[in-house]
């Protein structure tokens, strides 16, 4: 299991973040590893992922919606791998919002399937986190 825990703060109210981060068709705009949407409705989603050239579908579903402020998504990826990703968005004081992002990957195969995907993935899991928010930042102030 890994996990990747970030956040940041962006100038938009929280209404206005949630309603982006929350559109499966927006993705594409601050995602970094998002590569292709194919389909979604009703809390559930299928998305295309690529890390290090290898792409990969993940099948989500809704599990906690809390508007505007808690969401989140359980994945189910290939050869039973999941994954759990959580937003959480709250007032920063300063008429911006607080975007707290989490995501927690299981690998498949048990703890051998687990140093595996260290071995591969490394560290690029939180630096493609880190940068997806910095995109999303850009995108709500620009």
């Amino acid at each position: 299991m890994s996990e990747v825990v970030t956040s940041i703060d962006i100038d938009a109210p929280v209404e206005r973040v949630w309603d982006v981060v929350m559109d499966p068709e927006r993705l594409g705009e601050w995602v970094t590893i998002h590569r292709e949407l194919l389909g979604h409705d009703d809390g559930r989603m299928d998305q295309v992922l690529c890390l290090r050239g290898a792409k990969f579908k993940v099948h989500w579903q809704l599990t906690a919606n809390d508007r505007p402020h808690r969401a989140q998504w359980n994945g189910k990826g290939p050869a039973h791998s999941k994954a759990e990703t959580e937003y959480r968005l709250s007032d920063n004081g300063r008429g911006g919002t607080r975007f707290d992002y989490r995501n927690e990957f299981k690998a498949p195969f048990g703890p051998l399937g687990a140093v595996a995907s260290r071995a591969l993935v490394g560290g690029l899991p939180e630096k493609e986190a880190r940068a997806s928010l910095k995109k999303l930042k850009a995108l709500l102030e620009g």
